[in-house]
């Protein structure tokens, strides 16, 4: 099939370049969350818009659960709340502690239950024919990385807050949610408005000379 391209000039690449770059200047990870209702459209939109993601050999190895009953927050945050006790009591040595610092976080994970969804991304380390066998899936962490990134930033462009969240190990997301034997859990997502009064930490983004070079 032949490609679809609008050629740009490069005033017009520049511009739509440095909005896009000033929108996305405004994304922060959020804890506290409004219980505001968010359309299921919208959750649908930005999903659609992860699922145009490349991937190796176009395999497309992610799948989507998108979470809005409150049994199944519940036992979500349950699931993780275990988990990130442990961690932050036994398994997290004192210097992943420190970095946590100024965030100040800990094991207690609300948001889990206050976001009006939870997007919950898996990995499919290889996929399973009708019979059960399986068949090879290429570049996965790399491919499931990009749709994550899209999904980031249609959630964001589409005015609402997010927040990456990987407890870890995260094997109960695949239990309760029912998946199968090939999907791993990835990466949760809780999706809504911020609370009123929601703050962030004040962090300092590395300067572009620290991510860039020109060679």
């Amino acid at each position: 099939m032949e490609l679809e391209f609008t050629r740009l000039s490069a005033a017009e690449q520049l511009e739509r370049a440095l909005a896009f770059e000033q929108a996305m200047r405004t994304r922060r990870s959020v804890r506290a969350f409004s219980d505001e209702p968010v359309a299921w459209e919208v959750i649908e939109t930005a999903v659609r818009t992860a699922a145009r993601a490349p991937s190796g050999a176009n395999k497309q190895p992610w799948r989507f659960v998108a979470i809005e009953s409150p049994e199944l927050k519940r036992r979500i945050r349950e699931g993780a709340e275990a988990e990130e006790r442990e961690n932050y009591q036994r398994r997290f040595p004192e210097s992943w502690l420190q970095d946590l610092e100024p965030f100040e976080t800990n094991w207690e994970k609300p948001y889990l239950e206050q976001a009006p969804w939870l997007i919950a991304v898996f990995a499919l380390d290889y996929n399973l024919t009708a019979d059960g066998e399986k068949t090879k899936n290429y570049y996965v962490g790399e491919s499931v990385g990009i749709a994550a990134g899209f999904l980031l930033a249609a959630l964001h462009h589409a005015g609402l807050a997010t927040l990456t969240h990987t407890p870890s190990p995260m094997g109960f997301l695949r239990e309760i949610l029912e998946r199968p034997r090939n999907e791993r859990p990835y990466l949760l997502i809780p999706v809504g408005f911020p609370a009123e009064g929601a703050t962030v930490p004040d962090i300092r983004r590395k300067e572009m000379d620290e991510v860039l070079l020109r060679r």
